[in-house]
């Protein structure tokens, strides 16, 4: 009798789902229901997000960078403001939070962080809040600029810088001013020099 691929193939799929479907039963039994880790990360950020959303209203200075839930209940908030970000800031944002999710349900742990300034930026608002800082970015087209933010919207960032160029005629180079005018979209990724004087 000569077996055909396929019916192997299904067969060894029926015997590892028999084996998969009885270690489920066996986990049952012993400890419960299991439910996916991506499921219980869903329910805490449907808990989260409305009470972060819910102080960061109350600290319309603050917004938010990004926020983690970890498999592990591991809460991670990144947060910037219009004037920096201050520990009584981490703080506020932190027991708003924390006070109102109750750990006999569910056991969790939050951080909450500024952006930093090796964190790229990401949003308008952190373009804004730089305007007469260096910032070096990268665009789409593979592009590395470097220069003084002078001007930001909601949509484009305005950047001036001065290049050392070629003489229009004769030897030797002369400084020129630049400007660039970049869409977000085309930015890659952009990140505030830091000086020390």
């Amino acid at each position: 009798m000569k077996i055909q691929k396929n019916n192997v193939l299904r067969y060894s799929f029926l015997i590892s789902n028999k084996v998969l479907y009885l270690h489920r039963i066996y986990d049952e039994e012993k400890r419960g229901q299991l439910v996916p880790s991506f499921y219980n990360q869903n329910l805490m950020r449907e808990k989260v997000t409305p009470l972060l959303n819910e102080a960061l209203k109350e600290h319309t200075h603050l917004f938010l960078i990004d926020m983690e839930i970890a498999s592990d209940n591991k809460i991670t908030v990144i947060i910037d403001g219009d004037e920096g970000v201050r520990v009584e800031d981490c703080i506020a944002i932190s027991r708003a939070i924390e006070h109102n999710l109750d750990r006999e349900e569910e056991d969790f742990s939050i951080d909450v962080f500024s952006a930093g300034v090796s964190r790229p930026l990401s949003m308008p608002r952190q373009y804004k809040k730089n305007i007469g800082r260096t910032l070096q970015l990268k665009t789409t087209q593979g592009e590395t600029i470097e220069g003084e933010i002078t001007e930001a919207t909601d949509n484009e960032v305005t950047l001036e810088w001065k290049a050392r160029e070629p003489k229009p005629v004769g030897k030797g180079k002369v400084t020129v001013q630049k400007q660039a005018v970049l869409p977000y979209t085309d930015i890659v990724e952009a990140k505030v020099m830091v000086t020390f004087n």
